[in-house]
């Protein structure tokens, strides 16, 4: 019996081992490409490359004909590429809004490896940029995994973003682990996003749409940063979608809505 209880016990310690040792690889599921495909993909798209003072691509741009009523910076979730949410500014740029899709390091064209660290500090530097161009409000939008980068950006730029909208978004990331993980300690976890801590001190108007039938994140966990937010906050359920499965065509009035409400939340 002491064999056996210390041969289950080793396994377990390996299984732990090797989680904590490929974490990442289990968060991050990036698309890489070269930057002359990103390049010619983002030209059909109508986007235009968004360059850092070092000439880094760090994004792609949405074009806008008209004067801006804010300015909207894209945090997409853990998989594929900044290329992959084109639906984004085709759903929000006729509502007024200048989209811009941040590129995470380590995601397509862009170099560097993936973490907490390094997506909520090209996040923060990104934001900073777009506060410098002119007086127009900074907006985030924060997908899945980019709900923790967003909210860990707020914190580290408090005062800079104006409005949040988040799309299937989580609480905390140590709780969605543990839902799909249960016997892995929580302590392993190396990059904790936890959105419900990092807004404590945003106050600005957050719209916030959730899946009801979200088998990644849970409906509970949007519900939970939902009630946490202090500042003006509206919510949407799409009851029957789930994590990849929500209605984001860009003719729905779901985004008139968006955008009237984190305008002009007080009415």
């Amino acid at each position: 019996m002491i064999r056996l209880l210390a041969g289950a016990a080793t396994l377990y310690a390996g299984i732990c081992v090797l989680a904590f040792l490929m974490q990442r690889r289990l968060l991050y599921f990036p698309a890489h490409m070269a930057e002359e495909v990103a390049l010619s993909r983002a030209a059909r798209l109508g986007l235009s490359p968004w360059r850092d003072e070092r000439g880094t691509l760090r994004g792609w741009r949405a074009a806008l004909g008209g004067p801006i009523r804010a300015r909207l910076l894209v945090l997409h979730g853990n998989a594929g590429s900044a290329l992959d949410r084109a639906y984004y500014p085709a759903a929000l740029v006729p509502h007024g809004l200048e989209v811009i899709l941040l590129e995470y390091p380590g995601y397509g064209a862009r170099p560097g490896a993936p973490s907490l660290e390094a997506l909520s500090s090209a996040a923060a530097e990104a934001i900073g940029s777009l506060a410098a161009e002119g007086p127009e409000p900074v907006w985030l939008l924060g997908e899945s995994l980019g709900s923790g980068v967003a909210a860990r950006a707020v914190a580290l730029r408090p005062g800079v973003v104006q409005a949040l909208l988040l799309v299937t978004p989580f609480a905390r990331l140590t709780d969605v682990v543990r839902t799909h993980y249960p016997f892995l300690p929580s302590f392993l976890l190396r990059d904790r996003y936890a959105p419900v801590s990092d807004l404590a001190g945003f106050d600005g108007p957050a719209f916030v749409l959730i899946a009801g039938q979200d088998e990644v994140v849970s409906a509970g966990q949007g519900r939970l940063l939902f009630e946490a937010l202090r500042g003006p906050k509206r919510l949407v359920v799409q009851e029957g979608a789930t994590h990849n499965g929500l209605d984001l065509r860009p003719s729905l009035p779901l985004w008139r809505e968006v955008v009237a409400f984190l305008l002009r939340p007080g009415g």
